[in-house]
């Protein structure tokens, strides 16, 4: 028998390291490569997000890409990731990146897993039901599946959680901005609400009924919406508020609650939903703020895209 004083050594030869186990990814989508686009200067992703994104995957045994995207190149990197048909494309951006990639990824591109990488993350909080980024990547990763995902589109936009549309839209950032505890600049933007959250209604077209006059409109997708049995139209619902105190207590449950629980809110499914008003319209589509014209069309679409999502009820998520 040789004896030796090297550990590394045994009698028969060295002694080999362990191998790294790898996570198991998940059994009902086949992921073999994968492609991250990551902006660092996005809501809560930050300039180390690349590295830990990185790091996470080396943890399983598919190929991973992971870009930075970085301002006037990021429609080029996103049309670059897209073209090169990964099983996946998992966005750590904003609100508005992770919209604009699934649009333009559609039913027939790779499936897309939006992180909340964002401000309000309305929608990687619908798919994941978490804020944290690092877990919703772990649990798309090992207990996620292909979920078709429906949603409106207006004027070149799409949404896949849900729309406001009128004056109440005007509270969104001031509500925002209190969430993150800006309540100087959430002043601003709730006087700046007040002064126009009267000057005047929509009127509102639903699947070719007749016209209504509304304060404004909501429409919430079949993703988060608990009226909808079926995926086969939005929620349409019409906000319709007696006086000015009604509106102005409708704005402050838009601002600091639920206003689907407002007694004054009635909802009822539609495909094909047209707002027209005296002026511009305001609206919010998913956290972001936009400007639409005055006679507008809104279409719901029923397959958008393909998400890699959990499970809702093995998540915990409890959305149907």
């Amino acid at each position: 028998m040789i004896e030796t004083d090297n550990p590394d050594i045994s009698p028969t030869g060295p002694v080999d390291e362990a191998e790294p186990q790898l996570r198991a990814l998940t059994p009902h989508v086949a992921i073999r490569r994968v492609a991250v686009l990551v902006n660092p200067l996005s809501g809560s992703v930050g300039p180390r997000a690349a590295a830990e994104v990185e790091a996470i995957m080396a943890d399983y045994p598919c190929e991973a890409e992971v870009v930075e995207l970085a301002g006037e190149t990021m429609d080029a990197q996103i049309t670059t990731a897209l073209s090169a048909s990964p099983d996946v494309l998992f966005v750590l951006a904003g609100d508005g990146t992770a919209r604009a990639v699934a649009s333009r990824a559609g039913p027939r591109g790779p499936l897309v897993a939006p992180l909340p990488g964002g401000t309000m993350n309305m929608l990687p909080k619908a798919l994941y039901g978490t804020t944290d980024w690092k877990a919703a990547l772990r649990a798309a990763l090992e207990t996620g599946s292909a979920r078709a995902v429906s949603g409106g589109e207006v004027e070149g936009h799409a949404f896949y959680c849900a729309g406001i549309f009128g004056s109440p839209a005007l509270w969104a950032p001031a509500r925002e901005a209190m969430r993150t505890g800006k309540l100087g600049l959430a002043w601003t933007y709730g006087r700046r609400a007040l002064r126009r959250a009267f000057s005047g209604k929509i009127r509102v077209e639903l699947d070719g009924g007749k016209a209504r006059r509304s304060e404004a409109l909501a429409l919430i997708s079949p993703l988060i919406s608990r009226a909808m049995e079926k995926p086969d139209g939005l929620e349409a619902a019409a906000m319709n508020p007696a006086d000015a105190a009604e509106v102005f207590r409708l704005a402050a449950a838009a601002l600091f609650s639920d206003w689907r629980q407002d007694p004054s809110v009635v909802t009822r499914p539609a495909r094909n939903i047209r707002i027209r008003a005296r002026s511009r319209i305001p609206a919010v589509l998913d956290g972001e703020p936009v400007l639409l014209p005055h006679d507008t069309t809104v279409i719901f679409v029923a397959r958008a895209f393909q998400a890699l999502a959990p499970d809702p009820v093995a998540a915990g998520t409890g959305i149907p």
